[in-house]
């Protein structure tokens, strides 16, 4: 993923007002919440508690995340896409819930650009494929070697079915013909406590799942999933170097409202976000879990979406993944 400029603020009022008549409104008048797909701990839920917690105090109203895992997201993005209009329900948006699950699943109940008007974007971060420290791996061509060897054993983790760590995957066996058996869990912390049990040895993770095991010594760090280093592991290599040329995943957190949002409500949240994301403590938390900030106008991010759901298609054809 090419880096994404941070437009002005202005830039996004004037979109804003464009996008359709003014009308006088009380936002917000109670609390919001921001509907995670994904289990608390993972890729997506961690970086969105860290922003919820500014955001609360930017709007002045109680910012609950509220976790409703299941689907590869698709529970969380559906309740969001029937949600009232009206700022107060959001949904932590990513690579998975307006990308891949296009690819992903044949009878989708939502609609990732018809059903969503976009906020903003976070940033975004790799994905790292870690083993347990009892498999005796050190680099990707030893992980390959010892896939080879035990098959039967060779099982790898993920945050869920159509999660960019599932897709990962997918095209990891695809470029390279490694045979083993994908494991998805309702989330990438569950996934990570049965790598840490050595109930499954290897995962392919979210960087901010898998940084304090990595750090901590309890799991061992293979590759990242970009085309480039990440700050945080820069003896890490990423599998491009490491062998498989041309391997790119690199995943992505934001918000988006359901579509039909007021332009002074969306106007009102992205700004909100803004003044989250340059806060020094907000922006460093985010990079300290693995995150490139990358903050997004909501026309921005709009045509980013629209983007994503080819690209992610290809990959999945390519992958041979069948759509369930």
């Amino acid at each position: 993923m090419k880096p994404l400029l941070i437009p002005s603020i202005a830039a996004a009022l004037c979109a804003a007002a464009l996008a359709g008549p003014a009308r006088a409104e009380d936002f917000p008048s109670r609390p919001i919440r921001i509907l995670v797909g994904f289990a608390p701990g993972g890729n997506v839920d961690t970086p969105t508690r860290i922003v919820a917690r500014r955001l609360a105090e930017v709007l002045g109203v109680a910012v609950v995340v509220e976790n409703k895992p299941g689907a590869g997201g698709n529970i969380a993005a559906e309740s969001v896409a029937r949600s009232p209009a009206d700022g107060h329900t959001l949904l932590a948006c990513g690579a998975t819930s307006h990308g891949a699950n296009s690819a992903l699943f044949s009878k989708l109940t939502y609609d990732p650009v018809k059903d969503f008007a976009p906020v903003t974007m976070f940033g975004t971060v790799p994905n790292v494929l870690v083993v347990n420290p009892a498999v005796p791996a050190t680099t990707f061509a030893e992980f390959a070697a010892w896939v080879k060897v035990e098959p039967s054993r060779a099982n790898i983790a993920s945050a869920g079915i159509g999660t960019s760590q599932h897709l990962s995957i997918e095209l990891l066996k695809s470029m390279t013909g490694l045979a083993t058996t994908h494991v998805p869990y309702k989330g990438g912390a569950p996934a990570m406590s049965d790598v840490l049990a050595g109930q499954v040895p290897s995962m392919v993770a979210g960087m901010p799942t898998a940084l304090p095991a990595i750090k901590a010594g309890k799991v061992r760090a293979i590759a990242v999933t970009s085309t480039k280093r990440s700050p945080n592991l820069p003896q890490v290599p990423t599998l491009a170097e490491a062998g498989v040329a041309g391997y790119d995943v690199t995943n992505w957190v934001g918000l988006c409202a359901p579509a039909g949002v007021s332009p002074q409500t969306l106007t009102k949240l992205y700004t909100a976000v803004q003044t989250a994301l340059a806060s020094t403590e907000i922006s460093k938390s985010l990079v300290d879990i693995g995150y490139e900030p990358a903050a997004v106008t909501p026309l921005e991010l709009s045509a980013f979406i629209q983007r994503e759901v080819p690209k992610w298609l290809k990959v999945v054809r390519e992958a041979g993944i069948t759509p369930e």
